[in-house]
């Protein structure tokens, strides 16, 4: 029950988390973040869909973290690979989405979907079944290197900025506020649903020992 009660945290947070990016790649003219600039790139040079270079650049991401450190490494990491792919495709396949209306309403959109970001981000974050491959690989980075996860974050999302906008991908002003505005609100999504669930938890345990 108890790890139920996280998978369920897991899987929600990936669903708002996934929506939020198919609502900023609905207003992708004003700017989306830089992973999803590669994405971006990568579908417009060679196809397939945003979904599956999520997949295919999650894949190469834990490959790497795999070399450098296992320890961050588990099924949530693989879950979280595939299923932030399948679900954003989803989402823009159904069009369950607002539509850009290339009006001031389109920043509106954009600053929900990242707001949906940082929420769902912290959700699946806090269930603690594994942390997402760009996690994963930004916490053995800061490991081997010793400097800190914000600096080899900050690090991370430059070269990939560099490598999508090289090969095609839309950047404009709000691909450089993206860190700047998701952090503070995963932060805060992340330490809320860490202590609901640890309250959960105690309340569960506390119940176990009663019955018993």
């Amino acid at each position: 029950m108890k790890y139920a009660i996280k998978l369920i945290f897991f899987f929600i947070g990936l669903l708002i988390f996934s929506y939020g990016i198919a609502m900023a790649v609905q207003v992708k003219y004003l700017g989306i973040s830089p992973w999803d600039v590669l994405n971006l790139a990568l579908y417009d040079r060679f196809g397939f869909t945003i979904g599956t270079w999520n997949i295919i650049v999650g894949f190469l991401l834990i490959t790497c973290t795999m070399i450098l450190n296992r320890k961050y490494i588990n099924i949530g990491t693989f879950l979280n690979a595939v299923l932030v792919g399948v679900f954003v495709d989803s989402f823009l396949f159904l069009q369950i989405l607002p539509n850009s209306t290339n009006t001031y309403i389109d920043t509106l959109i954009l600053f929900f979907g990242i707001l949906l970001m940082g929420i769902g981000g912290g959700m699946y974050s806090a269930a603690g079944i594994g942390a997402g491959p760009r996690d994963g690989l930004m916490l053995s980075l800061s490991d081997l290197t010793g400097y800190s996860i914000s600096r080899v974050r900050i690090s991370m999302e430059c070269l990939v900025l560099v490598v999508g906008l090289t090969i095609g991908g839309p950047v404009f002003i709000f691909t450089f506020l993206y860190t700047f505005i998701q952090s503070p609100i995963y932060q805060k999504s992340y330490l809320g649903c860490k202590k609901w669930i640890a309250k959960y938890m105690y309340r569960f345990d506390e119940k176990k020992k009663f019955v018993s």
